[in-house]
């Protein structure tokens, strides 16, 4: 028999999409993972109501995640926020205690876990506090995957956080884990990767830091000298690095900044990417996509590729 992973689904925001993919895939992602959600009945009976969808005999919840409020769907709130925010604290506490074997995020708001009080911007950042590790966010899908340096920052913060002690060890870290088999893209920051320093100097700190990378994992893994490949590629020209024939070449990149790996990425494979968390104890995976506030509980036919793909992407792991 085929062992099935055990997966805590934290429920997103249940003014949002998230409660519909979970309801409407819950047959099809059984068959793969055996799912716990991280929601309790009276939150599940209110929202499966709400969307007039049937709820599965196999569809197991928790006793009690937060207090239970009205869902109005499409709206921000601090009730559904503190209710997401606590969905989620739960799948990271049966990943914790080994009840699971991995955790899959549905979407939240971010200004709901504002409202609620909550002091992260996502789930990234909370997975770095909770076990004090440099979590890693990596998005895309088996075709492509971009790990970001820097996420959610002012893009005029960027220049000023790239330095090479991080990135080093952010270069390092992402090998590890990641575990590329081909030479990983590094994008330059600065248009037409700096032109030699006519465009900017960042490009010298990145490639000082693909050295340093380079050195420490030769060191620390002496196979590494017998692949055909470079580790790293020298910093990209950004505008070139994503067209079809540089895709030829690289199928994970890193980018400097969140829009600057993003927006290919999802003028690419915006239905099926997905959000995985590297760099930490536990398995971390999301959508690649919002609450949709604009079509909750509207009886809208969702897309559902990357709600399965980071299923699958669990299923398959060897973590």
């Amino acid at each position: 028999m085929i062992h099935r992973k055990k997966v805590a689904i934290s429920i997103g925001d249940l003014n949002g999409i998230g409660i519909q993919l979970a309801l409407q895939n819950h047959n099809t992602i059984s068959q793969s993972i055996e799912p716990h959600y991280c929601i309790d009945r009276t939150m599940l009976e209110r929202a499966a109501q709400k969307l007039r969808l049937s709820i599965p005999n196999s569809f197991n919840t928790i006793k009690k995640v937060a207090p239970a409020f009205d869902i109005f769907p499409g709206h921000v709130s601090k009730e559904s926020g503190a209710y997401a925010y606590a969905s989620f604290r739960k799948a990271v506490e049966l990943a914790k205690d080994k009840e699971v074997d991995a955790i899959c995020t549905l979407p939240i708001h971010k200004k709901a876990w504002e409202e609620a009080g909550v002091n992260y911007k996502g789930h990234t950042d909370a997975l770095r506090d909770f076990f004090n590790a440099d979590a890693i966010m990596m998005l895309g899908s088996k075709k492509m995957y971009v790990a970001l340096f820097t996420e959610h920052i002012p893009l005029g913060d960027v220049a000023s956080n790239i330095n090479e002690k991080d990135l080093t060890r952010f270069l390092v870290d992402f090998y590890h884990t990641a575990k590329p088999t081909s030479t990983v893209g590094v994008l330059g920051l600065n248009p037409h990767a700096g032109d030699d320093g006519v465009l900017g100097d960042e490009e010298r700190i990145i490639e000082k830091s693909i050295i340093n990378a380079t050195q420490i994992l030769y060191d620390k893994h002496p196979d590494l000298l017998t692949s055909d490949n470079s580790l790293f590629s020298e910093p990209l020209v950004p505008d070139v690095a994503f067209t079809p024939r540089m895709r030829k070449n690289f199928s994970y990149y890193i980018a400097m900044y969140h829009d600057q790996g993003l927006a290919p990425l999802k003028a690419l494979y915006f239905d099926e990417g997905i959000n995985v968390s590297l760099n930490l104890p536990i398995l971390r995976t999301s959508v690649d996509h919002g609450t949709a506030f604009d079509i909750a509980y509207k009886g809208a036919k969702l897309n559902n590729l990357s709600y399965l793909n980071a299923i699958g992407y669990i299923a398959k792991s060897e973590f």
